[in-house]
């Protein structure tokens, strides 16, 4: 993979490394949302815009027929979905990809802290 080539590649760094602060501080064990608020914390320490469960229309022919809400949009950039699960799964990756089609964003990351080692998985459309 052409290193130059990575969608937001210093931003991605910026945000997994916080994440892995995060999971440094926290550990495993905790639920989804935990990590989620201190990861905000920990992004805006760092000088991050961090936007939490902003709400997005999902329009049929014009009609909104559901909204989606991401957990994190960092920096307008990039959706940021934290996780505690074993692994991530084909519905994981499909959200992704639809949150990154109604934002008309192109990368996500998916973190995963159930381990004492961060996991992730970057989304791209």
């Amino acid at each position: 993979m052409d290193t130059d080539k990575i969608i937001h590649r210093e931003l991605s760094e910026g945000i997994i490394g916080a994440a892995m602060t995060v999971l440094n501080k926290l550990k495993p064990g905790l639920n989804e949302k935990a990590y989620e608020n201190a990861l905000v914390i920990e992004l805006r320490k760092r000088g991050f815009k961090v936007e939490q469960q902003r709400r997005f229309d999902v329009l049929y022919d014009g009609i909104v027929v559901d909204t989606l809400v991401p957990d994190l949009i960092v920096n307008d950039l990039v959706i940021v979905d934290p996780k505690v699960t074993e692994n991530f799964t084909d519905t994981h990756i499909a959200q992704m990809i639809g949150y990154l089609t109604i934002t008309d964003l192109r990368l996500a990351l998916l973190l995963n802290f159930k381990f004492n080692d961060l996991r992730w998985k970057r989304v791209v459309r």
